[in-house]
């Protein structure tokens, strides 16, 4: 019963001492990447570096604890450290004491909503963020973050601005203005970086290293450019003598606990941008979630994610982080680098911890255009030009919701733009199920199946017409079912009766109900009677509890679509011989 609320009882109980070589590698490999991402992404949301470090370990522990995934690496994000950017855009000046406050009250915020919906068992909420809605989203979140860095990336001394276009004009009215030094160190760090992610992993598997480890390997592209960047700024002084920006002194100490004023505008200014953050987030995160348990034929639980990614998000508030998930580049790392079990993840809190409070003066002399690199690189593979691609294949209403939401974000930003797709997707919904799909069927000779009469060669009778609607029955679509039937009873003046074939329905609610009354009726006018077939049990349990069952008299509930053909159109008898 308690590791029902608090997994990490369970998965503490069977802790072996065979899994703490592979925790103890996967903490160690992750916290090495964590370290220049954490920095890279508060830069990102607007923050100093410290604060991604920060939000890099006390939600780790929250989370070992509370979540049910066994590898996955929660803490600071590209896209979410866009989108708090976002939110904090007009609330206070980045760089700011009020800034930094605001950031903690908007992971304070969803924490507390995500916290809430886990108690609840809202999970099945999160399905309203459609895959469409989400991969459009992502992906223009990941065009906006590169373009948004390449000033730092090259060194470009411009003002702030607020979408796309603007920063686009504005790179290029002042590219008079990059620094060559800035640029040759950013650059060199993306080569550094893309060296490191597929050819040194493809290159180190050629001679013979496990994939197990070729991988991790693989990940420490970040921490090679920190350093090397660090050595090379540091030595040649390139920022005094070259105007190369460094991230300069970072507070040495672990954060302490407190919590900002409680200020009643600024909470309810934040309100919805916190949801937002913390919906996106969970999607995200569930999903990497899912994908790396079902590798080990383990289990995640949607509802009790929600209350680990809650807790994880409260850790980061109480400690002076802001909004962190789960994270699918350090999550995988964290898979392929053998970890066991969340212990893995208390470990890299731990080191982080330990950098923390004695090593962040290293990072004085460490260019921020390095980071920006560390970004660009982390942030272009989540460009999915294949997904539009599938999705136009497949289905193209889904396409276009992919291209509206991935055009929203870029013109309208962030929060108006995955609004738009959310709304979108909806209509899209409404629509589909408001002209339910609906199909004259016929027998399959020699057979008891019956299937669609344009799809196959089948036999129908003529006085009868058996009709499946593939779809629920419920207000938006009555009218249209209702319109649709009695134009093909009026096309035939030879019926005699309707076979309604729900096998499909799981559900008629009152304005359904209405629309069979009134069909019942319009049908019976005609001199034809309806006749239900293949009705779900709990459908049935309900329309029992009504009296359209007598109204249907003296149409019948028939078990099976083969019942209700025999009884409708006996088969001839047989004289027997003298």
């Amino acid at each position: 019963m308690i590791a029902r609320f608090l997994p990490a009882w369970g998965w503490l109980a069977r802790y072996r001492r065979a899994d703490l070589g592979g925790d103890l590698v996967a903490g160690l490999v992750v916290a090495i990447m964590v370290v220049p991402q954490g920095m890279a992404y508060a830069t990102l949301a607007g923050l100093p570096p410290e604060i991604g470090l920060y939000a890099s370990i006390a939600p780790l522990v929250a989370y070992a604890l509370f979540g049910t995934s066994r590898t996955l690496a929660v803490g600071p994000v590209a896209v979410l450290s866009l989108m708090t950017a976002a939110s904090l855009a007009g609330i206070a000046e980045p760089g700011t004491a009020a800034y930094g406050q605001a950031a903690i009250v908007l992971a304070l915020l969803g924490g507390a909503l995500l916290l809430a919906m886990g108690l609840l068992r809202l999970g099945f909420l999160i399905n309203f963020l459609s895959h469409s809605v989400l991969s459009g989203f992502i992906s223009a979140s990941a065009i906006l973050i590169a373009i948004g860095q390449i000033k730092t990336l090259v060194g470009i001394e411009m003002p702030r601005s607020e979408s796309l276009a603007e920063t686009v004009g504005l790179l290029f009215r002042h590219m008079g203005s990059l620094n060559p030094a800035t640029a040759a160190i950013g650059l060199a760090a993306v080569g550094v970086l893309l060296l490191a992610r597929k050819p040194l992993s493809r290159w180190l598997a050629a001679r013979g290293v496990r994939p197990g480890i070729a991988e991790p390997l693989a990940k420490l592209g970040p921490l090679v450019a920190v350093v090397l960047g660090v050595l090379v700024t540091s030595y040649f002084e390139l920022d005094r003598a070259a105007g190369v920006k460094v991230v300069g002194l970072i507070p040495l100490g672990l954060p302490k606990l407190a919590l900002p004023a409680f200020d009643a505008d600024l909470w309810r200014a934040l309100a919805g941008g916190a949801a937002l953050i913390a919906l996106v987030g969970y999607v995200e995160s569930v999903s990497v979630a899912k994908a790396l348990a079902s590798k080990k034929r383990e289990r995640v639980d949607p509802n009790q994610e929600l209350i680990g990614l809650g807790a994880a998000n409260l850790a980061a508030g109480v400690t002076g982080g802001y909004p962190v998930t789960g994270g699918f580049a350090r999550s995988v790392v964290n898979y392929a680098a053998g970890a066991r079990t969340p212990f893995a993840a208390v470990i890299t809190a731990l080191l982080t911890a330990a950098t923390v409070a004695t090593l962040t003066t290293a990072f004085r002399y460490l260019p921020q255009a390095v980071l920006a690199a560390v970004i660009v690189v982390a942030v272009l593979p989540l460009v999915d030009a294949k997904a539009l691609v599938r999705a136009w294949r497949y289905d193209k209403a889904d396409a276009v919701n992919l291209m509206a939401t991935f055009a929203g974000v870029l013109v309208l930003g962030i929060e108006l733009g995955i609004v738009a797709g959310v709304v979108l997707s909806l209509a899209i919904h409404l629509y589909r199920t408001s002209r339910p799909h609906m199909a004259v069927v016929g027998r399959v000779r020699g057979t008891e199946h019956f299937r669609n009469v344009e799809r196959h060669r089948v036999e129908t009778v003529p006085h009868i017409l058996a009709v499946r609607v593939d779809e629920s029955l419920f207000f938006p679509n009555t009218a249209d079912l209702e319109d649709r039937l009695l134009a093909m009873v009026s096309a035939r003046p030879e019926l005699r009766h309707v076979v309604l074939i729900a096998s499909a329905v799981n559900g008629i609610d009152a304005s359904a109900l209405e629309t069979l009354e009134h069909l019942i009726a319009h049908l019976r006018a005609s001199g034809v009677t309806l006749h239900l077939a293949e009705v779900k049990g709990p459908v049935m349990d309900k329309l029992q509890r009504t009296d359209l069952l007598e109204r249907l008299a003296p149409g019948r509930v028939f078990l099976s679509t083969h019942e209700a053909m025999i009884a409708l159109d006996p088969p001839p008898v047989m004289a027997s011989a003298a």
